[in-house]
């Protein structure tokens, strides 16, 4: 019953999270695929609920995920709509010291990767990105394949500090970091072959194991030069 109370009372329209709140990947909201800020807005989307969870889309990126039913209580109606800001890439290049110093500053808490991560202090590789780089009022999408669509490639001999690293399989991209100039770059990275959180590794085949396991499936360099509207 109280599932279904808590369904009839949301309807359509635009709420903010009132905490952060975890989104899944399905509605059995057993494997986690993103995280909400408090204050980030979203629109339910009706038409998929089910009695478990409800799918939703998040409005500063457009990513869709499931929410469970019993935190709907934790959405309030947004007084105003989220309206994207537009940005120069000089506009973000000013802002780049300050998404450097986001990461660095996340690598000092006590962190370990986490899938699907995007709230301090447990990040996944695109989680920490975006979160860097929406503290400073530029949205990138979600994952890491979009994020490197998103940008604009550039060669490795031009990367400047506050570029996208991106990594991955000759299939796809599935690993960002942020370039930090002179070769290395900061990123969250696995127990697997990894970190298990955040760390600074050279984009390098004469680094230690993990820079040379990485620098193995380097796939190319990517620059943000607008901020994300969905």
């Amino acid at each position: 019953m109280v599932v279904l109370q808590e369904l009839s009372a949301l309807k359509h329209g635009e709420y903010i999270c009132r905490v952060n709140l975890d989104l899944y990947d399905s509605p059995a909201c057993t494997s986690l695929a993103t995280q909400a800020a408090a204050g980030r807005h979203l629109h339910p989307l009706l038409s998929t609920a089910r009695e478990q969870a409800v799918k939703v889309q998040l409005c500063e990126d457009g990513y869709q995920a499931w929410l469970r039913v019993e935190d709907i209580s934790q959405l309030e109606i947004a007084s105003q709509p989220y309206h994207a800001i537009a940005l120069s890439r000089p506009q973000i290049q000013h802002r780049l010291p300050e998404v450097i110093a986001f990461t660095q500053k996340a690598m000092q808490q006590p962190n370990y990767y986490l899938w699907g991560g995007t709230v301090a202090p447990n990040y996944d590789c695109s989680g920490l990105m975006q979160a860097a780089f929406a503290a400073s009022g530029i949205w990138l999408p979600r994952d890491s394949y979009q994020q490197q669509a998103f940008t604009q490639s550039i060669p490795l001999a031009e990367a400047q500090a506050g570029d996208l690293v991106f990594f991955g399989t000759p299939e796809k991209i599935n690993h960002v970091g942020l370039f930090l100039g002179d070769g290395y770059y900061i990123h969250s990275s696995g127990k697997e072959d990894g970190r298990n959180g955040i760390g600074i590794d050279w984009l390098s085949d004469q680094g230690d194991k993990v820079s040379q396991t990485y620098y193995q499936r380097f796939k190319g360099i990517g620059r943000v030069i607008a901020s994300y509207c969905a």
